[in-house]
């Protein structure tokens, strides 16, 4: 309907167009043009701030870069006297220094300011904050790994022993997983420092069989190591 309606109405579009022409127009005011000034929008350019990098020397024998800021963290690399490194970042305190580890192009470490001398103003650096430290090393071992017994001879009892290492101050979560379905709690190892803690367990078997047990690091990372062990039983 629309469409027809447009196209009946044309003729009298054109007429009352012829109509109008038809009339002189009125001299319409002269109309002085206007300059209009286009305003172009100039981003503002915020400088990017240079890294501080300075220079720091190796002043006593053998030193540690460890893995945080504090002997409490484990030793990447150790530097000699006279040795020097870039430095980055420094701890809240100004007491150790991030560096470019010299031992390794792709690693950074943290030595003491006590044993190095730094050439700039260390306090121009940034601050760095402590690494998250996390489970290293996990081995698990049982002993025995075989028994052969009397079938009368059950339960057997087997012994586990595991070493855990972190990199630092941690709080490990573990549990223990077994073939037979069995699953202990979630418990808690503290380290207060880097190093190596023990964890010792039993389990007892009810009869002749294949068995495995894992030990499952929770937090503050995710490892797992398994042993294997056999119960066997004869006449």
């Amino acid at each position: 309907m629309s469409v027809r309606f447009l196209i009946a109405g044309l003729p009298l579009a054109l007429l009352g167009a012829c109509t109008l022409a038809s009339t002189p127009p009125a001299t319409a005011p002269a109309v002085q043009p206007t300059e209009t000034a286009e305003r172009t929008s100039v981003p503002t350019r915020i400088p990017t701030p240079t890294p501080v990098e300075l220079t720091l020397r190796v002043t006593d024998k053998l030193v540690n870069c460890r893995y945080g800021p504090s002997t409490l963290y484990e030793p990447v690399n150790e530097l000699d006297q006279g040795s020097s490194a870039r430095v980055l970042g420094r701890n809240d305190t100004s007491t150790w220094w991030y560096i470019r580890d010299p031992g390794n192009p792709n690693g950074y470490c943290w030595v003491s300011a006590g044993v190095t001398g730094i050439i700039g103003e260390g306090d121009r650096l940034p601050v760095v904050q402590p690494p998250h430290t996390y489970v290293t090393q996990l081995n698990l071992i049982v002993e025995p790994n075989r028994v052969v017994v009397d079938c009368t001879q059950f339960p057997q009892t087997f012994f586990f022993e595991a070493e855990v290492a972190a990199n630092g101050p941690a709080l490990v979560n573990w549990q223990w997983e077994a073939s037979t379905g069995v699953t202990s709690d979630v418990r808690t190892l503290l380290f207060d420092e880097a190093g190596t803690k023990v964890i010792n367990e039993y389990y007892q078997v009810g009869g002749p069989n294949d068995y495995w047990v894992k030990l499952h690091i929770l937090h503050p990372n995710e490892m797992t190591s398994q042993v294997n062990f056999r119960a066997t039983c004869g006449p």
